[in-house]
């Protein structure tokens, strides 16, 4: 974790609604908060980052988020897709603004009613 962030887990709000995810994943992306961000992850969830590969697990996503954050100085709140749920399944998209062909996540309802990823694909393309 960098320097560049004072928050502390027990400070982090969780999200409420799926869509709260791509939000909070970028104020704490600039914060350089690559703990805050992995926290936005179920435990066992599957990143598809770096591109080709997969990450799983939480503290796995935390370390290649680390190095992604040394690499990305900042990022932007992109256009959001309509959200589509199934009780305590969501799926949440972007349209990137770096034209990597799309953002696709699943996500899930936790017991507390914040909304985690389960599955993160952030570059689709054709």
């Amino acid at each position: 974790m960098t320097d560049r962030t004072t928050t502390t887990a027990a400070t982090r709000r969780g999200a409420t609604e799926p869509e709260d995810l791509a939000r909070l994943f970028v104020e704490r992306a600039n914060a350089g908060d690559a703990e805050g961000i992995a926290e936005l992850y179920e435990p066992d969830a599957v990143l598809a980052y770096p591109p080709g590969s997969r990450t799983v697990g939480r503290e796995a996503i935390r370390a290649v988020l680390e190095q992604m954050l040394a690499q990305v100085p900042r990022f932007e709140v992109e256009p959001a897709l309509p959200t589509v749920r199934n009780g305590d399944l969501a799926i949440t998209s972007t349209r990137p603004a770096d034209n990597t062909g799309g953002r696709v996540q699943v996500v899930r309802r936790q017991p507390d009613g914040t909304w985690l990823r389960v599955i993160d694909r952030p570059e689709i393309r054709d």
